[in-house]
């Protein structure tokens, strides 16, 4: 079977003044095609390196990983990256910004600027096309680099913590709204985050990290049964809560 991403054996150490560190060790995992993935772990132990590697910015010290069965050799265009921050230009408009990647992408065609502004006007951005990002909400700001991320028309999509700068109340109605977009634009979705409620309301499977070096200590699948369940509704379940403990007791930072 051809997975969507395929880590196989994969390790990363980085060189620094005070030695070799080693982030991940012999780290085995599989997503399939339009899974959502959320990556969970102790602080530091090289959740957001994982990212790093799939998007191909940087290259394993050892093992492979594959994308639609090809290995990683570089940026690959298949995949979209998504930072806590939302970098967005105060000096460009809105419309600017979210056209940035196909800007750098050589893929500035009237077509995709066309679907570029359906994703701005369907995705609650209507008539702030010509605002300019300090003129917005921290909500509508994340919605915008999550547009402009939407906008190259990824296959995968690396979510680092997108949501972690924002107030409580924003950041749940951001989880809720990036969910139902994504699970409409069909995308495969890897995300990083130290929320473990985000992790079980927006996943498939919440894959739990042990410290660094990084390895693999448990899979949890999720399962609420309703697939039209949203975010916010699945908090309110009691399996939620044993989803909760389950990935608690296994992370272990309480100790």
């Amino acid at each position: 079977m051809i997975y969507k991403v395929e880590l196989k054996n994969v390790g990363m150490k980085y060189l620094t003044r005070e030695g070799e560190t080693e982030a991940i060790r012999d780290l085995n995992l599989t997503i399939k095609e339009n899974e959502f993935i959320s990556i969970v772990g102790p602080s530091g132990c090289g959740k957001s390196t994982i990212l790093s590697l799939i998007s191909g910015l940087i290259k394993a010290t050892s093992g492979e990983i594959y994308i639609d069965g090809e290995l990683v050799s570089g940026i690959n265009s298949k995949v979209g990256y998504m930072l806590q921050e939302d970098y967005l230009y105060e000096w460009r408009t809105i419309y600017k910004n979210a056209i940035l990647g196909l800007e750098v992408q050589n893929k500035l065609t009237p077509e995709n600027c066309a679907k570029t502004r359906e994703l701005l006007q369907k995705y609650g951005l209507k008539g702030f096309e010509d605002y300019y990002p300090n003129q917005l909400s921290g909500g509508m700001r994340q919605r915008a680099a999550l547009i402009r991320t939407l906008a190259i028309d990824p296959e995968i999509l690396l979510l680092d913590e997108p949501f972690s700068a924002l107030d409580y109340q924003t950041k749940l109605s951001m989880e809720d709204e990036m969910y139902l977009i994504l699970r409409e634009q069909k995308k495969t979705v890897i995300l990083v985050t130290h929320d473990i409620a985000e992790a079980i309301s927006v996943s498939n499977r919440v894959v739990i990290l042990t410290k660094r070096p990084a390895s693999i200590k448990r899979i949890v699948e999720i399962d609420f049964e309703d697939p039209d369940l949203t975010p916010i509704k699945k908090r309110e379940i009691p399996r939620f809560q044993r989803y909760f403990n389950i990935i608690w007791e296994e992370l272990d930072i309480h100790v």
